[in-house]
């Protein structure tokens, strides 16, 4: 269950949070060649199985930018925000892939609240994420993502 805050003063109250993490999503072949097919990114470490098991991962991966993808619809799962007229995704200050997300492989989101400031008419929330790969070492995916809130 996600965190609940209700408009732009309990959003502002959140800076400093911790939002934990969320359950894992395994990342199918069938997704990552979606992804592949609306990207036309279909490099052979993606899309062909086969021929990445003799690769450097010794499997097809998901794209580095499938799993930057997956963070809005994660972030949803650890925090709801009510009261709110729009939602602008604002950048990313820093993305970093530290480890690949083979495909078969599990996910999840770790993310904390770095900072929330008011900008004119609503709220820029800085968040730190950390998508964590199931039985791996270290995280496939860090980065800070800004979003802007307005009411």
């Amino acid at each position: 269950m996600p965190l609940v805050a209700e408009g732009l003063p309990e959003i502002k109250a959140l800076a400093g949070t911790d939002l934990g993490s969320t359950d894992w999503l395994e990342i199918t072949q069938q997704r990552v060649n979606a992804f592949a097919d609306a990207t036309d990114d279909r490099q052979w470490i993606h899309t062909d199985p086969v021929r990445a098991k003799d690769g450097p991962f010794k499997a097809a991966i998901a794209h580095g930018y499938l799993t930057v993808s997956l963070l809005i619809p994660l972030f949803n799962r650890l925090l709801e925000l009510r009261g709110i007229d729009m939602a602008v995704n604002y950048g990313l200050n820093r993305l970093r892939f530290p480890a690949p997300v083979p495909v078969g492989s599990r996910i999840r989101l770790a993310g904390r609240v770095a900072e929330v400031e008011e900008v004119k008419g609503g709220v820029q929330v800085t968040l730190d994420f950390t998508v964590e790969v199931e039985a791996g070492g270290k995280p496939a995916c860090v980065a800070q993502a800004v979003y802007r809130y307005y009411a």
